[in-house]
């Protein structure tokens, strides 16, 4: 499919911005400006504020790109008649404060929704203007503590949080006897992620020998990497993008470090493929199928569906999670067409009670449980970059 990008014509809306059309094609700046009540019936407008750019640019991308196609192959179900979804995304860098512009803009443009925002603690910086708008935050591609529990209504999940992971990964340390654990995590997230490694730990009657909090855009990793050696650790576990986790665990491994290397989703598909060059396994926590399980019709439709939208992407567990937020926000936009107009709340109200299988991945939810689901698989990433085990 033919993709076009028009550069904006209203600076006010500023720059980074894609609108994805009905059709799939990307469209014109000009659509966000629509005022809500001027909005057809048929029109579904979704908003995204990602990080195109920056040190997690290709992870953002990724997430939009499955979102992108998921919201394409709606379009083409519903034809001509049916609803029409768009989506509009702002490039936020991964930075809290473009986000929290991004989300404004978004919302004052006419958004029925906002959907697969790619930073956690920025998530957590939009809560208040999400629920001054009684607008629906869906699929996160975070798990983040921060916008998880019964005080942020107003935000949906389709993937695990950080407790689950944590609990797992833990669950899986413990099994192999280790005592002296090191934990890394970016120092600019929220305490709640801390705190819920803190209580996994505690669960299983261990405490972390080092933990770092770390700049996700630090310019040497180094001490880092000379505390976690100075530790004498039997495991290295981390909640970080994949830039920086890369970069210590190559490190490691050229220092001969001999314990074992655990990550959190967080790091993305970005980890899986940098892997190789680290030279060292990793055991890793999806919260999304394996993108090899083509027997899942989730799986298998999110590859159908980013063949035929074109582009770069491939499948993989970003652009899958990104493909299931996009899956939810469809349904919940069509569930409440069928009583009348797609809006904010009816959209909120169907998501509290909203039951969908996307074929062999289902989320349940309920007015006090947004969770969505509790999937967590650990994997083996081998030093060749394969999913192993």
């Amino acid at each position: 499919m033919q993709r076009r990008l028009f550069l904006s014509q209203a600076p006010a809306l500023g720059t980074g911005l894609l609108g994805l059309g009905a059709l799939g094609t990307l469209g014109t700046l000009g659509t966000l400006a629509t005022p809500a009540h001027a909005i057809d019936d048929k029109r579904v407008r979704f908003g995204q504020s990602a990080s195109l750019t920056g040190a997690q640019g290709r992870y953002g991308r990724d997430i939009r790109a499955g979102l992108s196609a998921a919201i394409a192959a709606a379009n083409r179900q519903e034809g001509s008649r049916g609803l029409q979804f768009e989506l509009t995304t702002l490039d936020d860098g991964g930075v809290k404060d473009r986000s929290l512009d991004n989300t404004r803009q978004l919302i004052e443009g006419g958004a029925s929704a906002l959907v697969g925002f790619t930073s956690g603690a920025a998530a957590e910086a939009c809560l208040g203007l999400v629920n001054q708008h009684q607008i629906a935050l869906i699929g996160t591609a975070s798990g983040n503590m921060g916008i998880r529990g019964k005080a942020q209504a107003g935000a949906v999940h389709v993937r695990a949080g950080y407790d689950v992971e944590y609990r797992r990964i833990v669950g899986y340390v413990k099994s192999y006897g280790f005592q002296r654990v090191g934990y890394v995590y970016l120092n600019d997230t929220s305490k709640a992620n801390l705190a819920a490694m803190t209580e996994a730990l505690e669960g299983v009657g261990l405490q972390p020998t080092v933990a770092i909090g770390i700049d996700r855009n630090a310019l040497s990793l180094t001490p880092v990497v000379q505390q976690l050696l100075a530790g004498k650790l039997d495991a290295v576990m981390f909640t970080t993008n994949a830039g920086p986790a890369l970069g210590i665990i190559e490190q490691l491994n050229k220092a001969q470090f001999r314990g074992m290397v655990f990550a959190s989703s967080f790091a993305g598909q970005d980890l899986i493929d940098g892997v190789a060059a680290a030279g060292r396994s990793v055991v890793m926590s999806l919260v999304v199928p394996r993108p090899s399980a083509l027997g899942l019709g989730v799986v298998n439709q999110c590859q159908q569906d980013l063949q035929t939208a074109g582009g770069s992407a491939a499948l993989g567990v970003t652009t899958l999670e990104g493909y299931i937020a996009g899956r939810v926000a469809i349904e919940a936009a069509r569930q409440a067409a069928r009583g009348g107009q797609a809006s904010r709340q009816r959209i909120r109200d169907v998501l509290a009670t909203l039951h969908t299988d996307l074929g062999g991945y289902r989320l349940n939810y309920a007015p006090d449980n947004l969770q969505g689901t509790q999937y967590v698989d650990l994997v083996v990433v081998d030093r060749y970059g394969r999913i192993a085990g």
